[in-house]
């Protein structure tokens, strides 16, 4: 089975090489950026200016490749890569939850973004807490990682060659 996807429009950030891209949207607090949406898919817009986070899915555009387990960002050990956010996986699509400050047209002006510029957006949905938050979480293996390494910045380990 082969599976496409078009592109709906482009994220637009200060980041153009990955080396020193926060690795995650929580370490990205305060970092804006755009996301253009073009002309076929505006009206599907209509109302998300309501919302005040928005989901972002997107095409890892410089990562190729991928190997099943892999030395995250926050770890000097391999773990699954379904275990990590690592980019190298077997579709790579990411995923970021940012803040919505307005929308302009078919231009969403946004915050606490930790991709790329000119990364293939390939949806958006809205935040929606009572939906998305989940209690009795638990973390793996980030458990004791995740409140001292949050703003952890990127490196080129899963670049293109």
């Amino acid at each position: 089975m082969k599976i496409e996807y078009t592109p709906i429009g482009t994220i637009r950030t200060p980041f153009t090489k990955p080396e020193d891209m926060p690795i995650q949207p929580a370490g990205a607090k305060g970092i804006s950026g755009t996301v253009e949406v073009f002309e076929t898919f505006a009206a599907g817009l209509k109302d998300l200016d309501g919302f005040s986070h928005i989901i972002l899915l997107y095409f890892f555009h410089q990562s190729s490749g991928y190997q099943l387990k892999i030395v995250p960002f926050l770890d000097t050990k391999p773990h699954g890569v379904f275990a990590t956010r690592a980019p190298k996986r077997p579709n790579p699509i990411g995923l970021s939850i940012v803040k919505l400050k307005r929308v302009d047209g078919r231009i969403l002006y946004i915050e606490n973004i930790d991709v790329l510029d000119n990364t293939p957006l390939l949806d958006i949905k809205p935040y929606v807490p009572e939906f998305d938050a989940q209690k009795d979480v638990r973390t793996g293996w980030l458990e004791t990682l995740v409140k001292t390494e949050i703003n952890r910045k990127s490196d080129d380990r899963f670049s293109r060659p």
